[in-house]
């Protein structure tokens, strides 16, 4: 894992280590799937990291969560197209989706959180 800073949150610094773990990944595919399924893996896991970033803030909380949430749910698909295709191991699969599975609950908690808040 990395330094975490005292006033991230946790889900910021979960979508963060995942990012690193992916990008890393993603780096190691062979050329014919590095700038198809590698680079819409890196755009998806950053653009979810941001959208946490930003959700943070407060302002348009639950569109950003939801937005967040829509960005899990197409790097899974993603993920699980590398693996069977082959430039992800199965031992790799198995090790990002459970990251990806543990900030899903997060952020799922944070947006019925949020959900139920904004009325």
């Amino acid at each position: 894992m990395g330094v975490h800073l005292k006033n991230e949150l946790p889900v910021v610094q979960k979508a963060y280590d995942a990012a690193k773990e992916l990008v890393s990944r993603a780096a190691r595919f062979p050329r014919e799937h590095k700038f198809t399924l590698g680079d819409r893996i890196v755009d998806e896991v950053v653009t979810l990291l941001t959208c946490l970033v930003q959700a943070g803030y407060g302002a348009d909380r639950v569109t950003h969560l939801r937005e967040a949430s829509h960005r899990l749910d197409r790097l899974r698909v993603l993920l699980r197209l590398s693996r069977d295709l082959g430039p992800m191991s199965d031992k790799g699969y198995e090790y990002t989706t459970i990251m990806l599975h543990d900030l899903g609950k997060q952020i799922g908690g944070w947006l019925r959180q949020a959900e139920a808040k904004s009325g």
